[in-house]
């Protein structure tokens, strides 16, 4: 096969796999629009906000199609996330029969851990800062204020907030790949774990609401997390070294 039509055989499969990839994120899309639809799934989202509110306070809808257009909005969204698994079987079925035996047992782990910790970073950002954070700020608005937030407004926030965290949770990730690629050993990060927390807890000032709660519910996991990838790394490294 010359290299011409290597190129193009590798441009059939890619496209292949993306139109897999894409179609699983669409049949997902469906069902969660058949059951339980965008609404129920919307509603379910703003749990941790209406628990915060008085009894019988709702969330309001300033724009004429936001209260269609942004559970539509967030059903999407939770399809790519559900179908993110399959998106990434596609990634490694693409790249996997070009890489060595000690390189699968890289990547592989690096893409299952790095996917499961994205994930135990929403579902912890969700279950269980953000009911912290709504009564927080509900106990702190004035008597004079009625907190209604906009559906759209409320969305962005959480998406943000989620999104810090699921990508606080890859901390192991990053120092798992910073030693094994050799840019620093364990020995020298063990040495700045002083200043990690510094630097951790600075973050986790800047990427949650302002009380005290929600930033040590952000700097302590990713402080453990740290340990977690230095034990971790010396593992790793040493079970995907080449062989001699």
């Amino acid at each position: 096969m010359s290299m011409q039509e290597s190129f193009i055989s590798h441009l059939v499969e890619l496209r292949d796999r993306l139109v897999k990839a894409t179609l699983g994120i669409l049949v997902v899309c469906a069902l969660l629009f058949a059951w339980p639809g965008p609404t129920a799934i919307y509603d379910y989202i703003a749990q941790p906000m209406l628990a915060s509110l008085p009894p019988g306070a709702k969330l309001i809808a300033v724009g004429v199609v936001s209260s269609f257009m942004v559970p539509m909005k967030l059903t999407l969204l939770l399809a790519f996330m559900l179908a993110l698994p399959w998106v990434l079987y596609q990634a490694w079925a693409f790249i996997a029969p070009g890489l060595y035996a000690h390189e699968k047992r890289l990547i592989a782990p690096l893409v299952i851990s790095s996917s499961l910790l994205f994930v135990a970073g929403v579902a912890f950002c969700y279950f269980l800062v953000f009911g912290r954070v709504f009564k927080f700020i509900a106990d702190f608005a004035p008597s004079s204020i009625t907190v209604s937030p906009d559906i759209e407004n409320y969305l962005d926030f959480i998406m943000s907030m989620c999104f810090a965290f699921g990508m606080a949770f890859e901390v192991p990730i990053v120092v798992l790949v910073l030693v094994r690629t050799g840019m620093v050993t364990v020995e020298k990060l063990k040495a700045i774990r002083s200043y990690v927390i510094v630097g951790v807890t600075a973050i986790a000032a800047v990427v949650t609401p302002p009380d005290l709660m929600s930033m040590v519910s952000l700097a302590v996991p990713m402080c453990l997390l740290y340990e977690i990838g230095l034990l971790l790394a010396p593992i790793f490294v040493r079970v995907t070294q080449a062989p001699e």
